[in-house]
């Protein structure tokens, strides 16, 4: 039942409800999501392609979960391999990037209300 539902959300586990959210402007291809956003912080629903990398960065606070697919993440210099059900925490201003050994769905919530804008066009 879960592939079948998969396959009606384009390959997704989010269903209507949430692709139905505003997209978020993302500097990467190959890379989608989806904003629910609050006053002061903004919950993100990520569609990441297999192979994509995220370059080292920083910004506020990151709390996250794996839905689908399996990543190593790289918090503060210490490397960790990601599977669905897990699930994470970045400190405010600490180093991290990311590798996605397949397509994950991953939602994130962050401390701060303008990370992603909404795309336009």
């Amino acid at each position: 039942m879960t592939s079948d539902l998969m396959a009606q959300w384009n390959g997704t586990p989010f269903p209507d409800l949430i692709r139905g959210l505003p997209e978020a402007d993302i500097p990467f291809a190959g890379i989608r999501a989806w904003l629910l956003q609050g006053e002061t912080s903004q919950l993100v629903f990520f569609d990441i392609g297999a192979g994509m990398e995220v370059p080292p960065h920083s910004h506020s606070a990151q709390w996250g979960i794996m839905v689908e697919g399996e990543m190593t993440l790289t918090i503060g210099g210490k490397p960790r391999v990601v599977h669905k059900g897990d699930w994470y925490y970045i400190p405010a201003g600490v180093e991290h990037f990311a590798t996605f050994k397949t397509r994950c769905h991953v939602i994130d919530m962050f401390d701060e209300p303008a990370r992603y804008k909404i795309k336009t066009g």
